[in-house]
């Protein structure tokens, strides 16, 4: 099996207010399932999160076919117990697969060649290590240095897309992403709905930084899992590059896929928020604006490949097209909309122009 044939979200929706699965997976001719990761949580807390997420009335998710719990099941007294209030608390067609720490730990040994034997904060530094050493070779192969080029480039990408570049190119990581101009790229922000006011309510700053980090990683890996490049953070918003090392059939549409998916992350990260703070706030989620248009990568440093930046119109237009779009609405530029297939404009609604600062009036449209 290869890193295409497996598609990963992370935060999703389940139709109730405040509950996302943490992952689903759905691999290619086969039923999703969602992994639950409740790793050191009191065990009435595991049973009542499953049981909102996972219950006979949740909506989300219906056509999955089986709930992974990550759990530490040794710190659990009486888990029998536990384990049968959630068989008997989620759906019936959901089966249930219990990961405990022997099962954990024995899957990572196999898979990375570990010799773990608990998940002590040593054991996983070792653990992040061999990931992404796993990560380098399936990028690039038993060459992988992991020089400071090559884990810019990781950082950017995700290792199944610098592969099939080196394999259909044969191109050094030096060679991956010249300096120049890149034709019909895709340019995605997506940024915090009420960021300051999120901030402004919060007493703790240490919460802050836990919610940026939350976001951060659950907006790059959702970028990198959907073929992109994760160009930069911005405060709190996110900058996603599609199209930039290769355009296969239907890349502006896995684009837009990756911003449906980042809706759920940000309606994720305010539900989090909001749950840490007293004031109750007046919106969250996030908001999404995407163009499409050619751009240019330049290096940050003469002779040099491991920084490098992206000047386009199209970064800008995205930009602007976030700021007319509500919380959790998408609003991308005509030329992206014609540029998406049939069935992902018919869930399009044309906006009135957007004045947007510095570029003019744009036609827009908004995801209905």
């Amino acid at each position: 099996m290869r890193a295409e044939d497996v598609h990963i979200d992370q935060e999703v929706f389940l139709g109730v207010p405040g509950a996302f699965a943490d992952i689903r997976v759905k691999v290619r001719g086969e039923r999703p399932y969602f992994v639950e990761v409740k790793y050191g949580y009191p065990a009435e807390k595991v049973v009542g999160h499953l049981i909102r997420k996972y219950g006979p009335s949740t909506p989300g998710g219906g056509d999955a076919g089986k709930l992974v719990l990550v759990v530490d099941t040794a710190r659990a007294p009486g888990w029998a117990d536990v384990e049968r209030a959630i068989r008997d608390g989620i759906r019936q067609d959901l089966a249930l697969e219990i990961w405990d720490e022997r099962i954990l730990v024995a899957a990572l040994r196999s898979q990375f060649g570990l010799e773990l034997d608990a998940l002590t904060d040593p054991a996983l530094a070792d653990l992040h290590a061999a990931i992404d050493r796993a990560k380098g070779t399936e990028a690039f192969g038993d060459a992988f240095a992991n020089d400071p080029l090559e884990g810019a480039l990781l950082w950017h990408f995700g290792p199944s897309v610098l592969r099939r570049v080196r394999e259909a190119t044969g191109r050094s990581p030096r060679a991956i992403l010249p300096p120049g101009l890149y034709k019909n790229v895709v340019a995605l922000f997506a940024d915090l709905s009420s960021f300051s006011s999120y901030v402004r309510d919060t007493r703790d700053d240490e919460v802050v930084r836990h919610v940026l980090t939350f976001f951060y990683s659950k907006a790059r890996y959702q970028v990198l899992n959907s073929g992109g490049m994760l160009y930069q953070f911005l405060g709190d918003g996110v900058v996603a590059l599609f199209g930039l090392l290769e355009q296969p059939s239907g890349y502006v549409d896995a684009a837009l896929e990756c911003s449906s998916a980042l809706l759920d992350i940000g309606r994720s990260v305010s539900n989090e928020w909001q749950r840490r703070i007293d004031r109750l706030q007046s919106a969250g989620g996030c908001h999404i604006g995407m163009a499409i248009g050619d751009l240019n990568i330049v290096s940050l440093r003469p002779l040099s490949r491991t920084h490098v930046g992206a000047i386009a119109d199209s970064i800008n237009t995205a930009a602007r097209l976030s700021s007319a779009a509500g919380p959790d609405e998408i609003v991308v530029g005509n030329a992206l909309f014609q540029a998406l297939a049939a069935e992902s404009q018919s869930r399009f609604a044309e906006m009135e122009p957007v004045e947007a600062r510095n570029v003019g009036r744009l036609r827009a449209w908004k995801l209905a």
